[in-house]
Parts: C-alpha cells; structure tokens; sequence
C-alpha cells in the first residue's frame, strides 16, 4: 500500500511513465507531467520548467530515430534551422522566467486550453499546406513555434508540422525529422536557461526522466497495435479535463 509520503513519487512516475508512451504514439504528454508536478505541490512555473525537462530524453531518440531523413537534407539548411530554434527556445524560456508566477499560474489554464486544441485541430492543421506551400513563412514562423515550445512545450510538436507542412514541404518523413530536431534543439536551451535560473525541481526531474524514458521504449512498443485515434481522444480528454480543473482553481 502506497502510503501518504510516497503517493506524491507515485503519481509524478506515473505520469511520466504515461508521457513517454502517449509522446512514442501521439504526442500530449505535458497534459500528463505538467499537472502531476502542480498537483504535488511544485508551483506552476518551475512545474512547466521540472516537466520540460522531464520529457526531453524523448526528443534525442525520436531524431536518432530519423537520421537517414536528415542526412538527405543539406548541411545549411540544418545548420540554420537548428539555429533558429535554438534562439527561439531561449528567448521562450527567458520570457517564461520574466513572467510573475501569480500571472503565470492566471495564464496556465489558458495555455492547456490552447494546446488542447492545437492537439484536437492537428491533422487539419498539417493538411493545410498540401499543395500550396508558403517557403517564406518558415524561418519567421520556425522562431515564433520555438519561443512558444521555450515558453510552454504543450503542443509543440502539432505546431512544427503544421509549420514545415505549410512552408510547401510534402515528405511526411522529412517533416516528422525536423519535428523532432527543432524539439530537440530548443529543449536543451530552454532546458538549460531553467537550470541556471534554478526553476527545475532536481529530484522530481530526475526520476520523472527516468520513467519518462521507460514509457517511450513501451509506446514505440505499442505504437503498432493501439489505434492512434483512440490515443488522440483520450490525450484530448485528459487535456480539457485538465484545463477545466485549473480554470476551477482560479
């Protein structure tokens, strides 16, 4: 039995083992790591800075898992983008650090709400550039995308495909590795600005990285028998569940 001490280790293990699974098969797993760490306690701005940080090993397996896609791209391009995203994480994570945590917890319920929509609305949202891509839109847009992803991670990944898809790019492959490039990129430099700002609550990171990374190598696992659909809907679920919670807490 899971005693009063403990449950508090249970729940954030257990929220991160659910994110790596939902982040291997779907995406959504901030709407699992973000609330856990509130829920337990952690105050809500190194909570978003603690889960950042708690789903990042993810990123480096999902874009060693693409390296043939970005091998076919050329050095410039990459270096550039990388770049780009690099800055943008940065500036998001110093604009959350700047934001009063009486105004970000205001703000929070709002940023669940957005992201769960942005997981709702993706597949339009990525179909929308078939055919009819936009190439100017995609280094201003890849900074905008990245400063929001520094900022609050929640919908992240929908964002960047949505991006590269209207920017004109059609290789579903290609725009599934820039994804997870750009993701990682920007997470270790937001990542980094909360550890020297001291926002990360180290214990609850560590062993919510651990689990996290656990649930990844299961959802890769489940990946090919679950039907994603089911998996969208109950991430959609949890998150308007979610947002109707701490809406309820203002």
């Amino acid at each position: 039995m899971i005693s009063a001490v403990d449950a508090p280790w249970a729940l954030t293990g257990l929220a991160a083992l659910g994110a790596g699974v939902l982040n291997a098969i779907a995406g959504g797993g901030s709407f699992l790591t973000f609330p856990a760490l509130v829920f337990v306690g952690v105050p809500p701005l190194s909570a978003n800075a603690t889960s950042a940080m708690a789903v990042s090993p993810g990123y480096l397996g999902s874009t060693l898992g693409f390296q043939s896609q970005l091998r076919a791209l050329p050095t410039a391009l990459l270096r550039r983008e990388m770049l780009t995203a690099a800055l943008g994480g940065l500036l998001g994570a110093c604009l959350l650090l700047l934001t009063p945590a009486r105004l970000f917890a205001g703000i929070v319920p709002w940023l669940l709400l957005l992201a769960t929509a942005l997981f709702a609305l993706g597949p339009r949202l990525s179909a929308l550039g078939q055919g009819q891509g936009q190439p100017r839109l995609r280094q201003p847009g890849l900074l905008l995308v990245s400063i929001y992803g520094g900022y609050f991670n929640g919908g992240l990944g929908i964002l960047l495909m949505a991006l590269y898809t209207l920017a004109g790019e059609s290789r579903l492959s290609t725009v599934n590795a820039l994804k997870n490039l750009n993701s990682l990129v920007l997470s270790l430099l937001s990542v980094a600005a909360f550890a020297v700002a001291g926002a990360i609550a180290w214990p609850q990171a560590l062993w919510m990285m651990a689990w996290a990374t656990l649930g990844g190598w299961l959802g890769a696992r489940l990946a090919q028998r679950l039907p994603v659909v089911w998996v969208r809907r109950c991430v959609i679920s949890a998150g308007l569940a979610m947002s109707a919670v701490f809406f309820s807490r203002l």
